[in-house]
């Protein structure tokens, strides 16, 4: 039987998304600083990641550098 209480595992990509979600069109730095890095670059890794592993959550926006994120569901 499974307690409801308990909270769904997430992965750090979710987290990121959510926050995505919470801030709107951001740039990686912007997404970056949201999350609690001091480091522009710090989620580089991540954005990679989300684009390979699910790029039917995310919009990039390649028109303007800095490139823009947004979450599709918003």
């Amino acid at each position: 039987m499974v307690n409801f209480t308990q909270k769904l595992m997430r992965t750090y990509e979710e987290i990121c998304l959510e926050k995505l979600k919470e801030i709107g069109l951001a740039s990686a730095k912007e997404w970056a600083f949201a999350m609690g890095y001091n480091n522009p670059n710090a989620l580089a890794k991540v954005i990679r990641r989300i684009i390979k592993t699910t790029p039917e959550k995310l919009i990039v926006l390649y028109e303007r550098k800095p490139r823009q994120y947004r979450c599709k569901d918003c």
